[in-house]
């Protein structure tokens, strides 16, 4: 039994991506919330210490220039891409902020001394309360997946997903997964968000969290067949239980908003999430900064679906 320790310090959301330049470049929530930060390694243990750039600063004012969330960095179609979700201010409106979905480019090889050309909004037809976006592609057809409000539905947010013709534009209707539903989704807040995608053993994963950020945030998991229509939510089946949750025992809490990489060797897929190791917290959880990026080795069982343990264990 390894007990685990965080990667990270202070870095809610975490996204670690590996290119094929060998190196893995890492991305999150800083705790004041008001720039994107980029930084890369050769190794995943690396990202520790490894220099970090501030590559997008929010300004002053205007509608994206406050509480910048959980930023993504990923490669797609020839160029560097980070899609983040920012407010015009902390104001909360209908019990809910006021986050929109917006997407960087960067075309030069390496994004930490690249230029980035903020290209603005991500429109995804619903003019609503939305964050945590991803992408990925699959059968040569990029995808646009994220957590978004809709009126009429209970709750803070559902998963959607949607086609994407370029990179900054979705091109098909928005289809959603999952709504927050289940007992363990809806404690604190209705909540479903911070998707992320594994495909492997002939099957798409996409696991998400749910709840409030406290020790109640846990993570659920969506499985399609990898021959399914996507678009189609029946093609999905949904975890009735926590694929993971908090640890008591070791004091790893509100395990979630998880992204995935591989190891250095290639032969391990990693789940990365992010992890409280105390519950008494003073006022809004949000605005506690102790929320740690973890790394663990992601396992498998015999019919080829992820098991992934305890958030506090290498097991």
């Amino acid at each position: 039994m390894t007990l685990l320790t965080p990667l990270i310090e202070q870095r809610a959301d975490p996204f670690i991506y590996k290119h094929t330049d060998g190196y893995y470049y890492f991305t999150a929530s800083v705790p004041a919330y008001d720039h994107i930060e980029l930084r890369r390694a050769k190794t995943i243990a690396g990202l520790a210490d490894a220099q970090t750039v501030n590559v997008w600063q929010k300004p002053e004012t205007g509608p994206y220039s406050d509480l910048v969330w959980a930023p993504e960095i990923h490669f797609n179609q020839g160029a560097w891409y980070i899609y983040v979700a920012i407010a015009p201010s902390r104001e909360i409106k209908d019990d809910l902020f006021q986050h929109r979905m917006y997407v960087l480019r960067c075309t030069d090889d390496n994004p930490l001394t690249g230029h980035w050309e903020f290209l603005g909004q991500l429109d995804t037809g619903m003019d609503t309360f939305c964050l945590d976006a991803t992408t990925f592609t699959h059968k040569g057809q990029l995808y646009y997946l994220w957590a978004q409000k809709e009126t009429g539905i209970q709750g803070n947010s559902n998963l959607y997903i949607a086609k994407m013709d370029t990179p900054d534009r979705i091109s098909s209707t928005p289809v959603m997964l999952t709504k927050p539903e289940l007992p363990w989704e809806i404690i604190g807040f209705w909540v479903n968000e911070g998707p992320a995608v594994l495909q492997r053993n002939g099957k798409v994963f996409i696991t998400y969290s749910a709840s409030a950020t406290d020790e109640n945030y846990s993570m659920g998991l969506l499985t399609a067949d990898d021959d399914a229509d996507l678009l189609d939510p029946s093609s999905w089946s949904k975890s009735q239980e926590p694929v993971l949750k908090s640890c008591f025992e070791h004091d790893v809490y509100g395990a979630g908003h998880n992204s995935f990489t591989v190891s250095e060797d290639g032969n391990d897929d990693i789940l990365v999430y992010h992890a409280r190791t105390y519950t008494e917290i003073e006022g809004d959880p949000l605005w506690d900064p102790n929320r740690h990026t973890y790394v663990k080795i992601l396992r498998w069982d015999e019919n080829g679906l992820p098991l992934f343990g305890k958030p506090s264990l290498q097991e």
